[in-house]
């Protein structure tokens, strides 16, 4: 008997939407290093919080979940009684995967093996900055979001036409792309036309574009076809300052919220998804660098527009600007209540053209993610298949700085005398 030879593997390569697409537009070189090379960031600060935060938001959420009605209403939540249990929960989660906090933000006194050395005295624990920004959270957005939530972290996935190009033969015909939503809320028509009470349901009755896409779906046959009269929102958590409008996170996570959307859209127990919220949760407790960062948002240009589309009291705008980051405490607490919401939410409408101009985004970045993984399969070096693109101030805090074509560049650019 002949026995035929196995064919070869058919490779379909898979894509997620933060780590590769936001990744590789950070910057080309260190996503080659991180997540084709699997060599973790030495100082993952912005790694653990951003693990963190998510922990933090998901355990309260199915706290809550398991409260009766009554508890359920029991805001605001004591730190230390309620809160710092769910944050040595999650933070143990992350030692396991050899992820820790960094000085001076967290209190250390759950990690048997090191000194609490960031904090003031010995009475542990300490509510330092990210664990006020974990009490902010919970507190400002948990009454309003947790009762709205359908699912959380949510993993989506869809193929995609491999993009054509004419100086490669591609890997497959396909490409799959995936993101896992952190929050997917399902909303009753009536209960968001009725309800007073949540300060969500008040941001979204306040955008327009929201409020003009909500009315075609009314006056569509959708809710009749389906059968249904909800609608979907997805909700994804940053644990960051909101981007300046010259920022190209700006434009990523838009991107990242319409992709979302229509992975969403091709699952069939989907309701039509009509809108997506952003939470950037260090608004709520911004830090020092956080302030400054502010301050330039609210600082006129030449055309006197603000780099910022958050408007901004008078009373906060004084408070701001006669804030001197180098002699006076951080001012956090004196900035009002409603202008740290308004800068920790942002929403956006799903329309068809921005999902499509979305996709064709994601489609130029894995076209040139595989052109250089093609490079380098050929026999081109790292350094020559895989740019190094990112901005200055990622720079610093980058392992692989002292060996890219980036740095190269600058010191020959060094004229000794």
């Amino acid at each position: 008997m002949k026995l035929s030879s196995k064919s070869n593997d058919y490779l379909v390569p898979e894509y997620s939407l933060t780590g590769d697409l936001l990744s590789f537009l950070t910057c080309n070189l260190q996503y080659r290093y991180q997540n084709k090379g699997s060599l973790p960031p030495s100082t993952p600060v912005q790694l653990w919080f951003g693990e963190f935060i998510h922990g933090i938001m998901e355990e309260a959420f199915l706290k809550w979940d398991s409260l009766d009605e009554e508890e359920k209403s029991n805001f605001p939540w004591d730190w230390l009684e309620e809160i710092r249990p769910i944050e040595e929960m999650i933070d143990k989660r992350l030692q396991s995967r050899g992820l820790y906090p960094p000085t001076n933000f967290y209190c250390y006194n759950s990690h048997p093996t090191e000194k609490a050395y960031s904090c003031p005295d010995n009475l542990h624990p300490h509510k330092l900055l990210y664990s006020a920004r974990a009490e902010a959270a919970i507190n400002t957005w948990g009454p309003h979001l947790f009762p709205l939530i359908k699912d959380t972290e949510l993993l989506i996935k869809s193929l995609r036409d491999m993009p054509e190009n004419e100086n490669r033969a591609n890997r497959s015909s396909y490409y799959s792309i995936n993101g896992v939503v952190d929050v997917l809320s399902s909303i009753k028509l009536e209960d968001f036309k009725n309800n007073t009470n949540n300060k969500i349901f008040e941001y979204l009755k306040n955008n327009k574009e929201f409020l003009d896409k909500l009315n075609d779906l009314e006056n569509s046959d959708k809710f009749e076809i389906l059968e249904t009269d909800e609608f979907e929102i997805i909700i994804d958590y940053k644990g960051m300052k909101r981007p300046s409008l010259d920022n190209k996170n700006w434009m990523y996570h838009e991107w990242q919220i319409l992709t979302y959307a229509w992975l969403r859209s091709m699952k069939e127990d989907s309701k039509p998804v009509i809108g997506g919220i952003i939470f950037y949760l260090n608004e709520l407790v911004p830090s020092t660098q956080d302030l400054i960062a502010i301050q330039k948002d609210y600082q006129f240009n030449k055309n006197n527009d603000f780099n910022t589309d958050v408007d901004i009291s008078e009373k906060d705008f004084n408070l701001l600007f006669n804030w001197n980051s180098e002699e006076d405490k951080p001012i956090h607490r004196d900035l009002s209540d409603k202008f740290k919401r308004d800068r920790s939410i942002r929403i956006i409408a799903i329309d068809d053209n921005l999902i499509e101009s979305s996709l064709k985004e994601f489609d130029n970045v894995v076209d040139k993610i595989e052109s250089s993984t093609l490079k380098e399969i050929n026999g081109f070096s790292i350094k020559d298949s895989w740019k190094s693109n990112g901005e200055d101030r990622n720079c610093g805090a980058c392992d692989f700085k002292n060996f890219c074509n980036k740095n190269e560049d600058l010191i020959k650019d060094i004229k000794i005398p």
